[in-house]
This record gives structure tokens, C-alpha cells and sequence, in this order.
């Protein structure tokens, strides 16, 4: 069976640590119990998902074990892996919250070396552990290194999450930098990189492609997003895109790994709480992998999976159906003049999973247009996927959006759409734009002209039919269609 976004049973995906081996990716992750703690215990291990085309997954269950109560590591947190030296070594984060493994009060983290031969069993060495300096870094913050072999310097080194020790508080994250020949003792450097913006920046990665460098990295302090950073040199200067992220809200923690061919970004989308739209997101949901694209100028930009494209190969003709507006419609191809007013047509029901797309094109001045989910047979609930030209972006909208009574400042209307979930991109009239969204109960990934992406929930609205709208001014959509996986036929 296929799983396009991976959560095992009883449990969700945290920060994923990604490799690649003798044709599979090997995914580690995080494996967060939540409430289910009481029956399994305490502590975070690194579980195991293998695959090799982004949509059927292996699960191999527990591959780091955690300590006990008595041990560092009782949550094993975010780390890497690198061959080297004839072995496999891991290097994670450990962190303890009881008072033997405090200082001031705060549990210290620290940075814990497993080895193995094989990728299958890992021996854990305690005695390589270290912590933090306590003198230009923080003793709290120190975790999720990221261990490469630095070919300039012929020696391995350790990028991590820390925060200086001064500086104003918010303002103190960096990336640290730690130096080794042999993998078992690190020398504590000066800062990799200390831009002064963030409390801290979460599962730092670094890769390059040609002649350019990419630091990655995730933040939760001016926004909850993973950023990159582009440089010609290890040294910098680290100069930022103008997107400077992969997503939006809902993909975080995201780490890339390379199969000598193709990158991709592989992170988590985070579920809400009490599975409602307007619940507050939580830490850990289901995994989203997405295919990073190196652009000519060496920018970024994400895209679908080849792989999972492929994977919805029964594509079904659009019913057009219900509509507000007039609508000229031929085949897969539809066009709504809607100058002043908002107009909208149904397109067929939405199975739970599936993948939609069209390619569409708007006139000049037109405020927005884009791709209804799960609409109410009456039109008058859906959520919006909307591409706003006046402002060059995409949002995530849900319509009516929330009523807490019945006055009308009990409606949320003073929010134009999600505000977490918005991705910049440049819209031009008259351009055509190929726009697909892959559904899966109740996560969904939109991809845009094959350059950004924007994950987010369904929660709210469990079923219902899809379709095509415009508001104050003119769209035309092309091969508008919705596909379903070979197996599936749409009910």
C-alpha cells in the first residue's frame, strides 16, 4: 500500500535525518508518542523508514534506542550520519530534563557519537560526548550537529544549533562550528555563521551543488519556516534568495540528502491540535518530501517528486457541475470573465487521495483565482488554494472562516488567509502558471509552476468536490483534471 506522507501507527514523524545507500533512502526519524507516552514510556528514539520512490514505505521501527532515566540520552534529538573512517557514525543530540542532567535549572544538551558497520545495529560510545564550552556558547542549546568532511581543511567538521553567550537574547542563535581529525575529539570553533536574527537555528544542513554552497536551516522565532543560505565559500559571505525558504508554515525541520543524481528537502508537516483547522499546530506530524532544483542563476526552487507524479496515473476528465457565474466550458478547459464580482464552478467530487491539476492563466488586474477543495454542494464552504497577482504570492484560505458567534466581530475577517501559509512568487498576467496539489486525508501539498511549494492541514471539511474559481477579474484553466494512484478509482 502506498503512503504518500508517511506517520506510523499510533505515533507521528519528528526531524527527519536522511541517507542514501545502495539505492534506498534511508530515513531516521524522530518517533514521537505524544499522549501514548503513558503506555510506551518515556523518551525519543530514532526510528527508521526506508524507501525508493516517495511514495511506499518500509518501516524498520527502533534503530537508536534512548537511555534510560538515568542517562544522557533519554531523548535521542536530531543528528546525522556520515561514512567514514570504514564505519558509519552517528552524532546526535542528548538531552535529559531530570535534575541530574540540569544546570541552572534547564537540562543540558550535548552531543552523543553512535558507530556501526552496517546501518543496521548502532553501539553507542558515551565516551566520546561533549558538551558546549559554557564560554562563547550557551550550555543549553547545543544540538542537532550536522558532521561533514571538509576537503579544504582535511579535517571533519560539526555544524550545530547554539546561541552565544552574549548579545541580546533573541537575537544570539548561531550556527557553531567544531573541528576534528578523527571524529572522537572536536575542537570548539568561533561561530560558522552568527547573523544576529534568530533565537536559535534549528537542524543545520550544508550542501553544495557546483560552485555554490547551501546552508539550511530552520526557525521558529520570527516565523516557523526552513530557510537556506547561498555562498561560493565555506567562509561566506551567506547572501539569502529573495524566497529564502522551501515552504511555508507547515514544512519545518526540513534536512536534504542527495541520491547522486537528484536533492531533496525532506521535512514534517506539523498536525493541530484536536485535528481542527484552528487548532495550534503541534511539534511532529506527517513526512513531505519535496525534489530541490538547482535554478541557472543558483537559487532554489522545489517541485513535485517524479516519482510521486507518476504514482497518480488514473487521471479522470473533470465534471463540471455546480457554478456561480457564467463559465464557458470545453472539455478540460474552462473560462470565467468575473470583473467585479467573484465566480466559481464545481469540477466532481474529491476522493481522500488524489492529485489535482490544471494549468491556468489570468488577464491583467484580476485579484486573485485558483483551485477550490472539498466545496460544499451549495458553494458556500471550501478551502481556497488562491494565487493573488496584486501581491505576488500564494495563500491558503478556508471559507467561512471561523464564526465564534453571531455578531460580526465574532468572524474572523479581519485575516485575508492563513497568514502562515503564504509563499512568494513572482505573477505575471497572461502567463500560464501549471498548478498541481496532492491530497491525502488530511494533509495537502500544492506545487506552483514547478518553483514553490506550500503544505498545510484538512481538517475541518472531510469531504466534498473540487473545482476552479476567480474573483474580480478573468481566468482560463487548461486541462483541469483530477488523478487518483493506478489501484484507486474515484467513488
Amino acid at each position: 500500500m502506498s503512503n504518500l506522507f508517511y506517520k506510523p501507527e499510533g505515533a507521528w514523524v519528528g526531524d527527519l535525518i536522511p541517507f542514501y545507500k545502495n539505492g534506498t533512502f534511508r530515513l531516521f526519524y524522530l518517533h514521537d508518542w505524544r499522549e501514548n507516552k503513558n503506555i510506551h514510556g518515556e523518551g525519543t528514539s530514532w526510528f527508521e523508514l526506508r524507501t525508493s520512490d516517495f511514495v511506499h514505505y518500509e518501516e524498520k521501527g527502533e534503530m537508536l534506542k534512548h537511555g534510560s532515566v538515568s542517562e544522557q540520552d533519554l531523548n535521542c534529538y536530531t543528528g546525522s550520519i556520515i561514512e567514514a573512517e570504514g564505519e558509519f557514525h552517528l552524532f546526535y543530540t542528548g538531552l535529559n530534563p531530570y535534575p541530574d542532567f540540569t544546570e541552572d535549572g534547564e537540562p543540558l544538551q550535548c552531543v552523543m557519537h553512535a558507530v556501526s558497520r552496517d546501518m543496521e545495529s548502532w553501539r553507542k560510545i558515551p565516551e566520546d560526548t561533549f558538551y558546549s564550552d559554557g564560554i562563547q556558547y550557551e550550555r543549553h542549546d547545543w544540538r542537532d550537529p550536522f558532521v561533514f568532511w571538509n576537503e579544504e581543511a582535511e579535517e571533519y567538521w560539526m555544524l550545530l544549533a547554539a546561541r552565544n553567550k552574549e548579545g541580546p537574547s533573541r537575537r544570539r542563535g548561531s550556527i557553531a562550528l567544531c573541528a576534528s581529525k578523527d571524529l572522537k575529539q572536536w575542537e570548539i570553533r568561533k561561530p560558522f555563521w552568527d547573523p544576529k536574527m534568530y533565537v536559535t537555528h534549528e537542524c543545520p544542513d550544508l550542501f553544495r551543488i557546483g560552485e555554490w554552497w547551501y546552508l539550511v536551516y530552520s526557525t521558529f522565532s520570527d516565523r516557523f519556516v526552513t530557510h537556506y543560505r547561498m555562498s561560493k565559500s565555506l567562509s561566506g559571505p551567506w547572501t539569502a534568495p529573495r524566497n529564502d525558504a522551501f515552504d511555508a508554515r507547515a514544512f519545518y525541520a526540513a534536512k536534504t540528502w542527495s541520491d547522486g543524481n537528484r536533492r531533496y528537502a525532506f521535512g514534517w508537516d506539523p498536525s493541530k491540535e484536536n485535528e481542527d483547522d484552528y487548532g495550534d499546530w503541534q511539534w511532529a506530524g506527517n513526512l513531505v518530501v519535496h525534489e530541490v532544483i538547482q535554478e541557472p542563476d543558483g537559487t532554489l526552487t522545489v517541485r513535485i517528486p517524479e516519482t510521486v507524479s507518476r504514482h497518480f496515473a488514473n487521471r479522470q476528465a473533470a465534471e463540471w457541475g455546480s457554478r456561480l457565474g457564467e463559465w464557458k466550458v470545453s472539455g478540460e478547459s474552462i473560462s470565467a470573465a468575473a470583473d467585479e464580482t467573484f465566480s466559481c464552478i464545481a469540477a466532481g467530487s474529491m476522493p481522500e487521495t488524489c492529485m489535482i491539476s490544471a494549468r491556468l492563466s489570468f488577464s491583467e488586474g484580476t485579484r486573485s483565482c485558483g483551485i477550490m477543495l472539498r466545496a460544499s454542494e451549495d458553494l458556500d464552504e471550501a478551502y481556497y488554494v488562491r494565487l493573488e497577482p496584486l501581491h505576488n504570492r500564494l495563500v491558503f484560505d478556508m471559507w467561512p472562516r471561523r464564526v465564534k458567534g453571531e455578531a460580526q466581530w465574532h468572524i474572523d475577517g479581519d485575516r485575508p488567509h492563513a497568514v502562515e501559509l503564504e509563499v512568494p512568487i513572482e505573477l505575471q498576467a497572461d502567463t500560464v502558471y501549471d498548478i498541481r496539489i496532492v491530497v491525502e486525508n488530511s494533509v495537502c501539498v500544492v506545487y506552483l509552476a514547478d518553483r514553490v511549494a506550500m503544505t498545510t492541514r484538512l481538517y475541518n471539511l472531510k469531504t466534498g468536490d473540487w473545482g476552479c474559481f476567480v474573483q474580480e477579474g478573468r481566468v482560463q484553466f487548461e486541462q483541469a483534471a483530477l488523478s487518483v494512484p493506478s489501484e484507486q478509482e474515484v467513488k
